[in-house]
Protein backbone atom coordinates (compact mmCIF):
# COMPACT_ATOMS: atom_id res chain seq x y z
CA UNK A 1 0.00 0.00 0.00
CA UNK A 2 1.22 3.51 -0.80
CA UNK A 3 2.73 5.52 2.04
CA UNK A 4 2.08 8.93 0.44
CA UNK A 5 -0.48 10.47 2.75
CA UNK A 6 -2.32 12.42 0.03
CA UNK A 7 -2.69 9.28 -2.07
CA UNK A 8 -3.93 7.37 0.98
CA UNK A 9 -6.40 10.16 1.70
CA UNK A 10 -7.71 9.88 -1.87
CA UNK A 11 -8.08 6.12 -1.40
CA UNK A 12 -10.22 6.71 1.67
CA UNK A 13 -12.35 9.15 -0.32
CA UNK A 14 -12.97 6.41 -2.89
CA UNK A 15 -13.72 3.82 -0.21
CA UNK A 16 -15.82 5.85 2.26
CA UNK A 17 -16.69 9.08 0.40
CA UNK A 18 -19.56 10.12 2.66
CA UNK A 19 -17.93 9.38 6.02
CA UNK A 20 -17.08 12.37 8.23
CA UNK A 21 -13.41 13.25 7.93
CA UNK A 22 -12.40 16.68 9.28
CA UNK A 23 -14.19 19.30 11.30
CA UNK A 24 -14.27 21.55 14.33
CA UNK A 25 -16.07 20.46 17.49
CA UNK A 26 -19.71 21.54 17.31
CA UNK A 27 -19.70 22.08 13.55
CA UNK A 28 -20.44 19.89 10.53
CA UNK A 29 -17.40 17.94 9.36
CA UNK A 30 -16.18 17.68 5.79
CA UNK A 31 -16.69 14.24 4.33
CA UNK A 32 -13.71 12.40 2.90
CA UNK A 33 -14.79 13.27 -0.65
CA UNK A 34 -15.30 16.92 0.28
CA UNK A 35 -11.90 17.03 1.99
CA UNK A 36 -10.05 15.59 -1.01
CA UNK A 37 -11.92 17.91 -3.39
CA UNK A 38 -11.09 20.93 -1.20
CA UNK A 39 -7.40 20.02 -1.12
CA UNK A 40 -7.44 19.78 -4.93
CA UNK A 41 -9.04 23.21 -5.22
CA UNK A 42 -6.50 24.74 -2.83
CA UNK A 43 -3.60 23.27 -4.83
CA UNK A 44 -5.05 24.51 -8.12
CA UNK A 45 -5.79 28.00 -6.78
CA UNK A 46 -2.31 28.27 -5.31
CA UNK A 47 -0.81 27.50 -8.71
CA UNK A 48 -3.11 30.03 -10.39
CA UNK A 49 -1.90 32.65 -7.88
CA UNK A 50 1.75 31.99 -8.77
CA UNK A 51 2.73 29.33 -6.25
CA UNK A 52 5.32 26.99 -7.76
CA UNK A 53 6.69 23.54 -6.78
CA UNK A 54 9.57 24.07 -4.37
CA UNK A 55 8.12 27.27 -2.89
CA UNK A 56 8.23 27.51 0.89
CA UNK A 57 5.34 28.95 2.89
CA UNK A 58 5.76 30.28 6.42
CA UNK A 59 2.76 29.05 8.35
CA UNK A 60 1.42 30.82 11.46
CA UNK A 61 -2.27 29.88 11.57
CA UNK A 62 -3.82 27.97 14.45
CA UNK A 63 -5.35 24.59 13.53
CA UNK A 64 -8.75 24.78 11.82
CA UNK A 65 -10.43 23.08 8.87
CA UNK A 66 -9.30 25.80 6.47
CA UNK A 67 -5.73 25.88 7.79
CA UNK A 68 -5.36 22.08 7.56
CA UNK A 69 -6.65 22.07 3.97
CA UNK A 70 -4.15 24.82 3.17
CA UNK A 71 -1.32 22.66 4.59
CA UNK A 72 -2.45 19.72 2.47
CA UNK A 73 -2.92 21.94 -0.59
CA UNK A 74 0.58 23.42 -0.37
CA UNK A 75 2.10 19.93 -0.23
CA UNK A 76 -0.15 18.75 -3.08
CA UNK A 77 1.09 21.73 -5.12
CA UNK A 78 4.70 20.59 -4.60
CA UNK A 79 5.50 23.15 -1.94
CA UNK A 80 6.80 23.09 1.61
CA UNK A 81 5.02 24.19 4.78
CA UNK A 82 7.34 25.89 7.28
CA UNK A 83 5.83 25.81 10.76
CA UNK A 84 6.99 28.86 12.65
CA UNK A 85 6.06 30.01 16.14
CA UNK A 86 5.31 33.76 16.11
CA UNK A 87 6.08 33.94 19.82
CA UNK A 88 9.78 33.09 19.58
CA UNK A 89 10.74 36.77 19.54
CA UNK A 90 11.67 39.08 16.65
CA UNK A 91 15.40 38.29 16.52
CA UNK A 92 15.07 34.51 16.48
CA UNK A 93 12.15 34.76 14.06
CA UNK A 94 14.29 36.86 11.69
CA UNK A 95 17.12 34.30 11.78
CA UNK A 96 14.69 31.49 11.01
CA UNK A 97 13.19 33.38 8.10
CA UNK A 98 16.69 34.07 6.77
CA UNK A 99 17.50 30.35 6.91
CA UNK A 100 14.38 29.07 5.11
CA UNK A 101 14.06 31.87 2.50
CA UNK A 102 10.27 31.64 2.15
CA UNK A 103 8.39 33.06 -0.80
CA UNK A 104 4.93 32.91 0.82
CA UNK A 105 3.49 33.42 4.29
CA UNK A 106 0.12 32.34 5.67
CA UNK A 107 -0.77 34.30 8.78
CA UNK A 108 -3.77 35.11 10.91
CA UNK A 109 -4.89 38.69 10.28
CA UNK A 110 -4.83 39.26 14.05
CA UNK A 111 -1.05 38.67 14.00
CA UNK A 112 -0.61 41.33 11.33
CA UNK A 113 -2.51 43.76 13.53
CA UNK A 114 -0.85 43.08 16.88
CA UNK A 115 2.64 43.02 15.33
CA UNK A 116 1.96 46.25 13.41
CA UNK A 117 -0.43 49.11 14.18
CA UNK A 118 -1.72 47.44 17.36
CA UNK A 119 1.73 46.45 18.67
CA UNK A 120 1.08 48.34 21.90
CA UNK A 121 -1.92 46.09 22.55
CA UNK A 122 0.26 43.04 21.98
CA UNK A 123 2.97 44.28 24.35
CA UNK A 124 0.37 44.85 27.08
CA UNK A 125 -0.56 41.16 26.72
CA UNK A 126 3.09 40.15 27.02
CA UNK A 127 3.59 39.62 23.26
CA UNK A 128 6.74 40.67 21.45
CA UNK A 129 5.99 39.75 17.86
CA UNK A 130 7.90 40.07 14.59
CA UNK A 131 6.50 42.40 11.93
CA UNK A 132 4.68 39.88 9.76
CA UNK A 133 3.44 42.58 7.41
CA UNK A 134 7.01 43.62 6.61
CA UNK A 135 8.02 40.22 5.26
CA UNK A 136 8.99 40.42 1.58
CA UNK A 137 6.79 37.50 0.51
CA UNK A 138 3.37 36.83 -0.97
CA UNK A 139 0.85 36.98 1.85
CA UNK A 140 -2.25 34.91 2.68
CA UNK A 141 -4.36 35.96 5.65
CA UNK A 142 -6.85 33.97 7.68
CA UNK A 143 -9.78 35.82 9.21
CA UNK A 144 -11.22 39.27 8.46
CA UNK A 145 -9.00 42.01 7.07
CA UNK A 146 -7.51 44.03 9.96
CA UNK A 147 -5.20 47.04 10.09
CA UNK A 148 -1.64 45.94 9.34
CA UNK A 149 -2.66 43.26 6.84
CA UNK A 150 -0.57 43.88 3.69
CA UNK A 151 -2.61 45.43 0.89
CA UNK A 152 -1.80 42.59 -1.51
CA UNK A 153 -2.59 39.80 0.96
CA UNK A 154 -5.01 37.17 -0.37
CA UNK A 155 -7.82 35.91 1.91
CA UNK A 156 -7.51 32.22 2.69
CA UNK A 157 -11.11 31.64 1.61
CA UNK A 158 -10.08 32.45 -1.98
CA UNK A 159 -8.01 29.27 -2.04
CA UNK A 160 -10.55 26.98 -0.40
CA UNK A 161 -13.38 28.24 -2.62
CA UNK A 162 -14.25 27.47 -6.22
CA UNK A 163 -11.51 26.50 -8.69
CA UNK A 164 -11.39 26.40 -12.48
CA UNK A 165 -9.63 23.04 -12.51
CA UNK A 166 -7.64 20.54 -10.46
CA UNK A 167 -3.96 20.44 -9.64
CA UNK A 168 -1.76 18.20 -11.79
CA UNK A 169 1.57 18.41 -9.93
CA UNK A 170 3.07 14.89 -9.83
CA UNK A 171 3.89 13.57 -6.36
CA UNK A 172 7.64 13.59 -5.63
CA UNK A 173 8.37 11.40 -2.58
CA UNK A 174 11.69 13.14 -1.98
CA UNK A 175 10.23 16.65 -2.12
CA UNK A 176 10.35 18.60 1.13
CA UNK A 177 6.86 18.64 2.65
CA UNK A 178 7.31 20.04 6.16
CA UNK A 179 9.98 22.11 7.88
CA UNK A 180 9.82 22.28 11.66
CA UNK A 181 12.24 24.20 13.87
CA UNK A 182 13.73 22.58 16.93
CA UNK A 183 14.78 24.48 20.04
CA UNK A 184 17.57 26.89 19.28
CA UNK A 185 19.02 30.38 19.56
CA UNK A 186 19.64 33.30 17.24
CA UNK A 187 23.16 31.94 16.73
CA UNK A 188 22.08 28.50 15.51
CA UNK A 189 18.52 28.05 14.26
CA UNK A 190 17.94 24.40 13.35
CA UNK A 191 15.25 23.30 10.93
CA UNK A 192 14.14 19.67 10.47
CA UNK A 193 13.10 18.83 6.90
CA UNK A 194 10.59 16.03 6.32
CA UNK A 195 9.94 14.78 2.81
CA UNK A 196 6.64 13.38 1.59
CA UNK A 197 8.24 9.95 1.89
CA UNK A 198 9.42 10.34 5.52
CA UNK A 199 6.10 11.91 6.51
CA UNK A 200 4.16 9.10 4.84
CA UNK A 201 6.37 6.44 6.43
CA UNK A 202 5.75 7.92 9.87
CA UNK A 203 2.00 7.84 9.33
CA UNK A 204 2.17 4.28 8.04
CA UNK A 205 4.17 3.28 11.13
CA UNK A 206 1.31 4.47 13.34
CA UNK A 207 -1.07 2.11 11.56
CA UNK A 208 -2.03 -0.70 13.88
CA UNK A 209 -0.50 1.03 16.91
CA UNK A 210 -3.80 2.71 17.77
CA UNK A 211 -7.42 1.54 17.54
CA UNK A 212 -8.28 4.32 15.08
CA UNK A 213 -10.54 2.96 12.34
CA UNK A 214 -13.69 3.93 10.43
CA UNK A 215 -16.28 4.99 12.98
CA UNK A 216 -13.70 6.24 15.50
CA UNK A 217 -13.81 9.91 16.52
CA UNK A 218 -10.50 11.60 17.42
CA UNK A 219 -10.40 14.92 19.25
CA UNK A 220 -7.09 16.81 18.96
CA UNK A 221 -5.50 19.94 17.52
CA UNK A 222 -2.22 18.09 16.81
CA UNK A 223 -1.56 17.60 13.08
CA UNK A 224 0.68 14.58 13.61
CA UNK A 225 -2.10 12.79 15.50
CA UNK A 226 -4.94 13.99 13.25
CA UNK A 227 -3.24 12.70 10.11
CA UNK A 228 -3.11 9.06 11.30
CA UNK A 229 -6.83 9.32 12.04
CA UNK A 230 -7.53 10.38 8.46
CA UNK A 231 -5.27 7.64 7.11
CA UNK A 232 -7.33 5.13 9.14
CA UNK A 233 -10.69 6.42 7.90
CA UNK A 234 -11.65 7.91 11.28
CA UNK A 235 -13.16 11.31 12.02
CA UNK A 236 -10.83 14.08 13.23
CA UNK A 237 -12.40 16.96 15.16
CA UNK A 238 -10.37 19.97 16.34
CA UNK A 239 -11.27 21.98 19.45
CA UNK A 240 -11.90 25.69 18.88
CA UNK A 241 -9.10 27.98 20.00
CA UNK A 242 -9.62 30.94 22.33
CA UNK A 243 -9.70 34.27 20.53
CA UNK A 244 -6.27 35.12 21.89
CA UNK A 245 -3.52 32.66 22.67
CA UNK A 246 -2.30 29.36 21.29
CA UNK A 247 -2.98 27.02 24.20
CA UNK A 248 -6.23 25.15 24.62
CA UNK A 249 -7.41 24.80 28.20
CA UNK A 250 -7.16 21.07 29.09
CA UNK A 251 -10.28 21.16 31.24
CA UNK A 252 -12.44 22.67 28.50
CA UNK A 253 -10.85 20.27 26.04
CA UNK A 254 -11.90 17.33 28.23
CA UNK A 255 -15.41 18.72 28.70
CA UNK A 256 -15.78 18.81 24.91
CA UNK A 257 -15.09 15.06 24.52
CA UNK A 258 -18.83 14.31 24.42
CA UNK A 259 -18.79 11.81 21.56
CA UNK A 260 -15.04 11.32 21.13
CA UNK A 261 -13.65 7.81 21.22
CA UNK A 262 -10.00 8.93 21.01
CA UNK A 263 -7.98 11.93 22.19
CA UNK A 264 -4.40 13.17 22.48
CA UNK A 265 -2.85 14.88 25.51
CA UNK A 266 0.59 15.93 26.60
CA UNK A 267 1.32 14.55 30.08
CA UNK A 268 1.16 18.06 31.56
CA UNK A 269 -2.28 18.72 30.04
CA UNK A 270 -3.59 15.34 31.14
CA UNK A 271 -2.52 16.11 34.70
CA UNK A 272 -4.59 19.32 34.65
CA UNK A 273 -7.60 17.42 33.29
CA UNK A 274 -7.20 14.73 35.95
CA UNK A 275 -7.24 17.39 38.67
CA UNK A 276 -10.67 18.48 37.41
CA UNK A 277 -11.93 14.90 37.10
CA UNK A 278 -10.72 13.95 40.58
CA UNK A 279 -12.33 17.00 42.16
CA UNK A 280 -15.65 16.31 40.46
CA UNK A 281 -15.52 19.62 38.59
CA UNK A 282 -16.11 17.77 35.31
CA UNK A 283 -17.48 14.34 34.38
CA UNK A 284 -15.56 11.58 32.59
CA UNK A 285 -16.09 11.46 28.82
CA UNK A 286 -18.57 8.60 28.29
CA UNK A 287 -17.19 7.06 25.07
CA UNK A 288 -13.44 7.65 25.40
CA UNK A 289 -11.72 4.35 24.52
CA UNK A 290 -8.12 5.39 23.94
CA UNK A 291 -5.88 8.33 24.83
CA UNK A 292 -2.49 8.85 23.19
CA UNK A 293 0.17 10.61 25.26
CA UNK A 294 3.31 12.18 23.85
CA UNK A 295 5.69 15.10 23.83
CA UNK A 296 7.19 14.32 27.26
CA UNK A 297 7.88 11.31 29.50
CA UNK A 298 4.81 9.43 30.68
CA UNK A 299 5.35 8.57 34.34
CA UNK A 300 3.84 5.65 36.29
CA UNK A 301 2.30 8.11 38.77
CA UNK A 302 0.40 9.85 35.98
CA UNK A 303 -0.79 6.56 34.48
CA UNK A 304 -2.06 5.31 37.83
CA UNK A 305 -4.07 8.51 38.29
CA UNK A 306 -5.41 8.29 34.74
CA UNK A 307 -6.54 4.66 35.11
CA UNK A 308 -8.32 5.50 38.34
CA UNK A 309 -10.26 8.43 36.81
CA UNK A 310 -10.83 6.78 33.42
CA UNK A 311 -10.88 3.02 34.06
CA UNK A 312 -12.45 2.16 30.70
CA UNK A 313 -9.81 4.04 28.69
CA UNK A 314 -6.54 2.65 27.33
CA UNK A 315 -3.53 4.95 27.47
CA UNK A 316 -0.76 4.84 24.87
CA UNK A 317 2.69 6.30 25.50
CA UNK A 318 4.23 7.41 22.19
CA UNK A 319 7.99 7.91 22.04
CA UNK A 320 9.51 9.92 19.23
CA UNK A 321 11.14 13.20 18.30
CA UNK A 322 10.78 15.89 15.67
CA UNK A 323 13.37 14.15 13.50
CA UNK A 324 11.68 10.74 13.60
CA UNK A 325 8.11 10.02 14.69
CA UNK A 326 6.95 7.59 15.91
CA UNK A 327 9.74 5.43 17.31
CA UNK A 328 7.96 3.18 19.80
CA UNK A 329 4.49 2.85 21.31
CA UNK A 330 3.44 1.02 24.47
CA UNK A 331 0.33 1.03 26.62
CA UNK A 332 -0.46 1.67 30.26
CA UNK A 333 -0.68 -2.01 31.22
CA UNK A 334 2.77 -2.88 29.85
CA UNK A 335 4.38 0.30 31.12
CA UNK A 336 3.09 -0.11 34.68
CA UNK A 337 4.06 -3.77 34.73
CA UNK A 338 7.68 -3.03 33.82
CA UNK A 339 10.28 -2.15 36.43
CA UNK A 340 11.95 0.42 34.16
CA UNK A 341 10.85 3.25 31.89
CA UNK A 342 9.47 1.08 29.08
CA UNK A 343 9.27 2.63 25.60
CA UNK A 344 8.16 -0.52 23.77
CA UNK A 345 9.35 -2.25 20.64
CA UNK A 346 10.39 0.00 17.73
CA UNK A 347 7.60 0.43 15.20
CA UNK A 348 8.04 -1.38 11.85
CA UNK A 349 10.85 0.12 9.79
CA UNK A 350 12.63 1.89 12.63
CA UNK A 351 16.16 0.64 13.23
CA UNK A 352 17.39 1.29 16.77
CA UNK A 353 20.86 0.72 18.14
CA UNK A 354 22.56 1.51 21.43
CA UNK A 355 25.87 3.35 21.01
CA UNK A 356 28.94 2.49 23.09
CA UNK A 357 28.09 5.27 25.54
CA UNK A 358 24.52 4.00 25.94
CA UNK A 359 22.87 6.62 23.73
CA UNK A 360 19.87 5.54 21.65
CA UNK A 361 20.50 6.05 17.91
CA UNK A 362 17.72 5.75 15.34
CA UNK A 363 17.22 5.37 11.59
CA UNK A 364 14.42 4.32 9.28
CA UNK A 365 12.16 5.48 6.45
CA UNK A 366 10.38 7.94 8.76
CA UNK A 367 13.66 9.69 9.62
CA UNK A 368 13.69 13.27 8.36
CA UNK A 369 15.72 14.12 5.27
CA UNK A 370 18.04 16.15 7.48
CA UNK A 371 18.50 19.68 8.74
CA UNK A 372 18.03 22.55 6.32
CA UNK A 373 21.35 23.57 4.82
CA UNK A 374 23.17 20.47 6.13
CA UNK A 375 24.10 17.09 4.66
CA UNK A 376 21.49 14.28 4.59
CA UNK A 377 20.99 12.61 7.96
CA UNK A 378 21.62 8.82 7.89
CA UNK A 379 20.66 8.40 11.56
CA UNK A 380 19.84 10.58 14.53
CA UNK A 381 21.22 10.56 18.05
CA UNK A 382 18.35 11.01 20.49
CA UNK A 383 20.14 12.42 23.52
CA UNK A 384 18.47 9.61 25.50
CA UNK A 385 20.19 6.66 27.16
CA UNK A 386 18.49 3.30 26.68
CA UNK A 387 18.90 -0.47 26.89
CA UNK A 388 17.25 -3.49 25.32
CA UNK A 389 14.91 -5.76 27.25
CA UNK A 390 14.31 -8.50 24.71
CA UNK A 391 12.96 -6.72 21.66
CA UNK A 392 11.76 -3.71 23.66
CA UNK A 393 13.52 -0.46 24.46
CA UNK A 394 13.83 0.82 28.01
CA UNK A 395 14.88 4.40 28.75
CA UNK A 396 17.63 4.63 31.36
CA UNK A 397 18.42 8.35 31.47
CA UNK A 398 19.39 11.39 29.49
CA UNK A 399 22.58 12.54 27.85
CA UNK A 400 23.87 16.11 27.70
CA UNK A 401 21.66 17.28 30.57
CA UNK A 402 18.54 17.52 28.41
CA UNK A 403 15.44 18.92 30.14
CA UNK A 404 11.81 18.57 29.13
CA UNK A 405 9.11 21.21 29.44
CA UNK A 406 5.72 20.33 28.01
CA UNK A 407 6.40 19.06 24.48
CA UNK A 408 9.86 20.65 24.16
CA UNK A 409 13.29 19.07 24.67
CA UNK A 410 15.62 21.73 26.05
CA UNK A 411 19.38 21.28 25.79
CA UNK A 412 21.12 23.77 28.11
CA UNK A 413 24.30 23.64 26.04
CA UNK A 414 22.44 25.50 23.29
CA UNK A 415 21.54 28.41 25.53
CA UNK A 416 24.19 28.80 28.22
CA UNK A 417 26.89 30.27 25.92
CA UNK A 418 24.39 32.80 24.55
CA UNK A 419 23.32 33.82 28.07
CA UNK A 420 26.91 34.04 29.33
CA UNK A 421 27.70 36.49 26.51
CA UNK A 422 25.24 39.04 27.95
CA UNK A 423 26.85 41.95 29.81
CA UNK A 424 26.96 41.39 33.55
CA UNK A 425 26.77 37.58 33.37
CA UNK A 426 29.88 35.71 34.49
CA UNK A 427 28.47 32.17 34.57
CA UNK A 428 25.08 30.74 33.64
CA UNK A 429 23.80 27.20 34.18
CA UNK A 430 20.30 25.94 33.37
CA UNK A 431 18.89 22.97 35.25
CA UNK A 432 15.51 21.28 35.46
CA UNK A 433 13.67 20.43 38.65
CA UNK A 434 11.24 17.60 37.77
CA UNK A 435 7.73 17.18 39.10
CA UNK A 436 5.64 14.04 39.49
CA UNK A 437 4.32 14.07 35.91
CA UNK A 438 7.75 14.24 34.26
CA UNK A 439 7.61 17.94 33.40
CA UNK A 440 10.44 20.16 34.59
CA UNK A 441 10.67 23.63 36.05
CA UNK A 442 13.54 25.37 34.27
CA UNK A 443 15.81 27.33 36.61
CA UNK A 444 18.70 29.55 35.52
CA UNK A 445 21.51 29.98 38.04
CA UNK A 446 23.65 33.05 37.34
CA UNK A 447 26.93 34.31 38.76
CA UNK A 448 27.12 38.04 38.02
CA UNK A 449 30.00 40.44 37.58
CA UNK A 450 30.63 42.69 40.58
CA UNK A 451 28.54 45.87 40.49
CA UNK A 452 26.59 44.54 37.50
CA UNK A 453 23.26 45.86 38.72
CA UNK A 454 19.95 43.99 38.44
CA UNK A 455 21.08 41.23 36.08
CA UNK A 456 18.00 39.11 36.78
CA UNK A 457 15.71 41.89 35.52
CA UNK A 458 17.93 42.38 32.47
CA UNK A 459 17.76 38.67 31.65
CA UNK A 460 13.98 38.51 32.06
CA UNK A 461 13.66 41.27 29.47
CA UNK A 462 16.40 40.06 27.13
CA UNK A 463 16.06 36.26 27.00
CA UNK A 464 12.68 36.10 25.20
CA UNK A 465 14.32 38.03 22.36
CA UNK A 466 17.29 35.74 21.79
CA UNK A 467 16.25 32.20 22.75
CA UNK A 468 13.17 30.06 22.20
CA UNK A 469 10.33 31.19 24.41
CA UNK A 470 9.82 27.51 25.25
CA UNK A 471 13.28 27.55 26.88
CA UNK A 472 12.93 30.82 28.82
CA UNK A 473 13.55 29.89 32.48
CA UNK A 474 10.75 29.85 35.02
CA UNK A 475 13.12 31.20 37.67
CA UNK A 476 16.36 33.19 37.58
CA UNK A 477 18.46 32.78 40.72
CA UNK A 478 21.61 34.77 41.45
CA UNK A 479 24.23 32.61 43.17
CA UNK A 480 27.70 33.32 44.49
CA UNK A 481 29.22 30.30 42.74
CA UNK A 482 28.37 27.28 40.62
CA UNK A 483 29.29 23.98 42.33
CA UNK A 484 31.92 21.99 40.44
CA UNK A 485 33.25 18.45 40.51
CA UNK A 486 35.99 16.29 39.02
CA UNK A 487 39.51 17.09 37.94
CA UNK A 488 38.25 19.47 35.26
CA UNK A 489 35.97 21.39 37.65
CA UNK A 490 32.95 20.64 35.50
CA UNK A 491 29.70 22.26 36.74
CA UNK A 492 28.05 19.85 39.17
CA UNK A 493 24.47 20.07 37.99
CA UNK A 494 23.19 17.55 40.52
CA UNK A 495 24.60 19.57 43.43
CA UNK A 496 23.30 22.80 41.91
CA UNK A 497 19.85 21.23 41.51
CA UNK A 498 19.71 20.49 45.23
CA UNK A 499 20.87 24.01 46.14
CA UNK A 500 18.23 25.56 43.94
CA UNK A 501 15.53 23.15 45.10
CA UNK A 502 16.15 24.37 48.66
CA UNK A 503 16.20 28.02 47.57
CA UNK A 504 12.87 27.70 45.74
CA UNK A 505 10.93 25.74 48.37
Amino acid sequence: MTTDFLERLAMQADRIPDASALGTVGERALTYRELVDTVGRVAYNLGAAGFRPGDRMLFSIRPSVSSVTLVFGVIAAGGTIVFVDPGVGPELFAQRVKLVEPTWAATESLLYAVSGPLAGFGRRRGLSLPRFGALDVRHIHSGPWLPGTPSGSIPLRRFTGAAAGTATVPADPEAAALIVFTSGTTDEPKAVVHSRASLGAGLAAMSGRTSLAPGAFLHTEQLMMGLPALMAGARWAMPPYPRFGTHIDPVRFTQALHSATHAFYTPADLAVALDALESGAISPPPYLRQVALGGAPVTPALLRRARKSLPSTEFLAIYGMTEILPVAVTNDVAKLAHSGDLLGAPVPGVVARIADDGELVLAGPNLCRGYLGADPLPEVRTGDLARWDGDQLVLTGRKKDMMIRGKTNIYPGLYEPVITAIDGVREAIMIGIPDEIGDERIVLAVVTDPDAGDVAALLRARLPQIIDTTAVPDDIVIVDRIPTSGRTNKPDRAALREVLRERLT
